[in-house]
This record gives C-alpha cells, structure tokens and sequence, in this order.
C-alpha cells in the first residue's frame, strides 16, 4: 500500500508542476474568427475567469449585428500552456451562444482558438424545439 501511496503522490506531484516549456496562450486581447466576428476578452482574473464583448460577423446571417457581452474561463497556463477554455454570449435577442475550445501556439509563437460552438435561440414551442440549436466550429487569430 506505501509503495501505491508514494506512486499515486509522484503523479499527482508531476501533473502540479508548472509548465516551463513553449510559451503559454493567453485569451486576453483582440480577435477575429474565420467567420469575420470579433472579440475582445479581458485579462484573466486570479481565477482564470474572464469577460468581454462579442461581435457576430456578416457570414453570421444577422442584420442586427450587435455587440453582447461574454463571460467565460480558461485552464492555469501556469499548468496547462495551451489551455481549453469555454465562454457564454448572451446577447440581447432571444439566442445565446456557448464556445468550447483550445488556444494554441504554434512554433513561429502564433496563437490561435479553435472553438466548437452552440447558438440557442428560442422555440415557439415544443414542436419546433428540433431547430432552436445550431452547431459549428470557428478559429479565431489575434488582431495585431
């Protein structure tokens, strides 16, 4: 059982160790998606979180193209230095939008999202529930 404790204890103790390789990819700062929408994410907070403002592109399909606020958090760089993160957008129609992804860096020191999003918007009713929810994929590079 000790030699299964101290092994346990090792792995937890290599997964806890900061990352010291590549350089991490942060959220905060501008972007653009392959989509032409653009967003703007805060610094993150002692906890990883993050907010800022969202802004669907014309490939979107919506002619009130307004800016909605999101919220969101990302994985400690200080552990993981391509973190997953996920963020909500509520806008202030009847739809809401929630992104899941991954921020890389490539070997040039390039980031970029890779998402995987659900826009929501509000059925009628019951019946026509089957087309309230789209799903696609967008990548997003930082504006420079």
């Amino acid at each position: 059982a000790t030699h299964l404790t101290a092994a346990i204890l090792v792995l937890v103790g290599l997964q806890l160790q900061p990352y010291k390789g590549h350089r991490a990819c942060l959220l905060s700062g501008s972007w653009r998606s392959d989509t032409s929408s653009r967003m703007v994410v805060s610094t993150l907070n002692e906890d990883n979180r993050f907010s800022g403002f969202y802004l669907p592109g014309p490939a979107a399909g919506y002619s009130e193209l307004l800016t909605s606020p999101l919220e969101g958090s990302q994985q400690d760089t200080e552990l993981v230095p391509q973190p997953t993160f996920s963020f909500t957008v509520n806008s202030e129609t009847v739809r809401t939008s929630v992104f899941l992804g991954q921020c890389y860096v490539d070997s040039k020191g390039e980031e970029t999202l890779h998402a995987l999003w659900l826009l929501r918007e509000a059925a009628d009713s019951p019946a026509e529930d089957w087309k309230g929810t789209r799903i696609g994929t967008s990548t997003f590079t930082r504006i420079k």
